[in-house]
């Protein structure tokens, strides 16, 4: 089997879009996580529109502002692992220069859905204290998302960790913008199926 390969390429590029940035610029502190998931939910609106996928993400310090967004880069990047929370992890690191949040703070990952399988082991390795959730698992496997396979007690995996977890913040209006992406006819990608 033949594949195009292009031997030059020495670098990987997953970005956060110019107007993901912009819409936190003049962000004042957020400190409810039911505001952080507003905003979130803001990001995946305007990605769909964009022709990126139906989740998004950011990370918060203690005191509600935001340190960076992500949102789901799969298609536009051809990057399997471009999911929001990567993206956001990634993006909050970099801007603070540490690969440990913890060792600059205390930081909120929020997310529009509960993390998939990779994601949910990001999670850890990031050094978030806290998990905020709008969506559940099967609102994305609803409209056709594989989400992986994950620990039955992840929830208190996380805990055990010293993570905090919240759920269902904003979830009809996260899951409504899963359906409508569906609904419009998004690309349904799932690796390996």
């Amino acid at each position: 089997m033949s594949r195009s390969m292009n031997p030059e390429v020495s670098t990987i590029t997953i970005g956060v879009p110019d107007w993901a940035w912009e819409a936190g610029r003049d962000l004042g502190p957020l400190p409810l996580p039911e505001q952080q998931v507003e905003f979130v939910l803001g990001l995946v609106a305007r990605n769909i529109e964009d022709g990126g996928g139906p989740f998004g993400a950011a990370v918060f310090d203690a005191h509600g502002l935001l340190i960076a967004p992500g949102i789901n880069r799969v298609v536009p990047d051809n990057a399997p692992i471009a999911h929001a929370e990567i993206v956001a992890i990634a993006a909050a690191c970099q801007r603070l220069g540490s690969w440990d949040l913890r060792s600059a703070g205390s930081f909120s990952l929020v997310t529009s859905a509960e993390p998939c399988a990779m994601c949910l082991g990001a999670t850890p390795w990031s050094g978030v204290s806290s998990l905020i959730i709008a969506a559940r698992d099967e609102d994305a496997r609803a409209v056709g998302f594989d989400e992986g396979a994950k620990p039955d007690d992840w929830l208190g995996e996380l805990e055990r960790r010293g993570i905090s977890v919240t759920r269902d913040v904003c979830r009809e209006e996260a899951a409504a913008l899963l359906a409508g992406y569906a609904l419009g006819g998004g690309i349904i990608y799932n690796g390996g199926t």
